[in-house]
């Protein structure tokens, strides 16, 4: 105790206060970050589509739709077991159970969204009654007690029965999202119907709509076509500072355009006002005694961290960005790596956990992998060779076409090498991706990973040592064409001491390009299994990458089964 003491003076009297540098804030983006950037050249996060379908019989011109999960993405067991990297001991059985998602804390939070009739989102032009119908579905992966109805605005063109529906939902509600609502009849019934909801969130819509929470209205100067108005200084109590902090992390998040987002944004919500979402715990500081546990046990690895420019950089460059922003969050890792930061996370997160977290794989959705494969059951062998892929004939084994995440999708270049290892049953995997730092300039990364074979041929256990923190992961093969002109891979994941858990997939292609457009109702169908909407992709651009560092360990080999024409390794 006394030597942690002693340590903790040290930096503070060189230093003045740690948590000027180290406060937990930056902590906690920092293991966001650590996480993140571990997937940022080869995932993109699932989302979940929804089946549209009216709730109650109503006219043709209804304007209620309730979201629902298809049959591949219904729950159900997944075996997995999570392996360990680079020495490093994890759990061999981080999955969220069933039982534990479906019966968080047990109320129902009931949301309705309104969205305008006929309006588009950023996302594609993609009409935001779709946009919010996939939010509600993928709310129900978060906790089943999330029920969210979601109607258009055209409430003059539709029958009373539909109007009745709409005020029984509104009287219950527990949050009120409105979208894209402009038109002026629309915005006189809401203020009609609405003033007993007690949380009412506007975006994008006229400044003649308020925002309410926690039963206050927020009082805003905004002009049209902003998020949220600016709060107004009528009070400083502290109520008041904490809606006004909420605000400003909705509209941070509701900027940045994606479904992760848009979601993230409903949850915010719900966490301040209404009950405790478990997934956003990770957000919230602990205080000191994250930072006692980090000067009693990783004192020289703070100090070395410190006193290094650039790992003080990258500090400072986080300490600027939203726990939620992880386009801000990757650029100051990948712009600011260095050995004292590896040093500094492992320390701190990976081998004392100073922050308590403990994330846990997700299992929705449960997806299928492929069954066959030209005509053959799929075997282990046979689904490790659809992983090595193109490699030997080309230099690589796939590159990645497109991915949802924009904070993953902005970095060009990204290839995917996979081989067998010289010990028996060794199976590894290494993507390299190209990154623009903060100075503007291109830089090449990559990573390695293990990889072993899960229960089920086509299903895959991964796990990386990345700058200082342990990610296990769960690969699935959902499909790869005969010629393996394309494929499809999803995973699930965790970061357990980074307190991260995601979901998503790849879309791969040998040289890059999207699959013929002969392939798209077979791809249609694998995205479908994989619970994600075509639309969500983000295309990478693969174009202008110059000497990517490729190469592979002299004792490697790759294909068993699997014959590539003109292989050469």
């Amino acid at each position: 105790m006394e030597e942690g003491v002693s340590t903790r003076n040290r930096i503070f009297n060189k230093f003045g206060p740690l948590n000027m540098l180290v406060k937990q804030p930056p902590l906690t983006i920092i293991m966001a970050s650590l996480h993140y950037h571990n997937h940022a050249a080869h995932h993109f996060r699932s989302t979940f589509p929804p089946n549209r379908f009216p709730n109650r019989p109503t006219s043709s011109k209804t304007t209620r739709f309730e979201a629902s999960s298809s049959l591949w993405c219904r729950k159900t067991a997944a075996a997995n077991t999570i392996v360990a990297a680079a020495g490093i001991d994890v759990e061999s059985n981080n999955k969220v159970s069933e039982n534990e998602v479906d019966t968080i804390n047990g109320e129902v939070v009931r949301i309705v969204a309104i969205v305008g009739h006929d309006c588009v989102s950023p996302l594609k032009s993609t009409p935001w009654s779709d946009v919010m119908l996939h939010t509600a579905t993928r709310l129900k992966w978060v906790d089943e007690g999330f029920e969210m109805q979601v109607y258009t605005d055209n409430f003059h063109q539709i029958d009373d029965k539909s109007l009745d529906d709409l005020r029984s939902d509104l009287r219950q509600a527990n949050v009120l999202v409105l979208v894209a609502v402009t038109d002026k009849r629309s915005i006189q019934w809401v203020q009609a119907n609405c003033e007993n909801v007690p949380n009412i969130i506007c975006f994008d819509s006229s400044p003649e709509l308020r925002n309410k929470l926690g039963g206050s209205f927020i009082n805003n100067t905004e002009t049209k076509g902003s998020i949220f108005g600016k709060l107004t200084a009528v009070t400083q109590s502290k109520e008041s500072k904490e809606s006004g902090e909420v605000v400003r992390t909705i509209s941070e998040a509701w900027n940045r355009h994606n479904s992760d987002d848009i979601r993230f944004c409903i949850l915010v919500i719900v966490n301040a006002y209404i009950r405790p979402v478990p997934v956003l715990q990770n957000l919230r500081a602990k205080g000191f005694s994250t930072l006692n546990c980090m000067v009693k046990n990783c004192g020289p690895q703070i100090l070395n961290c410190l006193l290094d420019p650039t790992c003080r950089k990258a500090l400072q460059c986080l300490n600027q960005c939203s726990p939620t922003d992880q386009v801000c969050s990757y650029r100051c890792i990948v712009s600011y790596e260095s050995r004292n930061l590896e040093e500094f996370s492992l320390c701190v997160l990976q081998k004392h956990n100073c922050l308590g977290l403990n994330a846990k794989i997700p299992e929705k959705p449960n997806v299928p992998p492929m069954i066959s494969f030209r005509g053959e059951n799929l075997c282990h062998e046979t689904a490790e060779d659809l992983f090595v892929g193109w490699l030997g004939k080309l230099e690589w084994s796939w590159r990645v076409v497109a991915g949802q995440n924009p904070a993953y999708d902005q970095f060009p270049c990204q290839y995917q090498l996979f081989y067998r290892g010289k010990a028996k049953g060794s199976f590894w995997y290494e993507p390299v991706f190209q990154v623009r730092t903060l100075d503007e300039n291109l830089i090449w990364r990559r990573r390695r990973y293990r990889v072993k074979r899960g229960k089920v041929p086509g299903t895959f256990n991964f796990s990386v040592l990345d700058n200082g923190v342990v990610s296990n992961e769960f690969w699935t093969i959902i499909d790869v064409a005969d010629n393996l002109s394309w494929g499809l891979f999803h995973y699930s994941g965790a970061a357990r001491v980074a307190g991260q858990s995601y979901t998503g997939a790849v879309l791969v292609s040998p040289d890059g390009a999207y699959p013929d457009k002969s392939e798209s109702e077979r791809l249609s169908s694998a995205l479908d299994r994989c619970c994600i909407k075509e639309w969500e992709l983000f295309s990478v651009d693969n174009f202008s990458c110059q000497n990517p560092p490729l190469g592979l360990p002299a004792d490697s080999s790759l294909h068993n089964k699997i014959k590539i024409e003109g292989q050469n390794h």
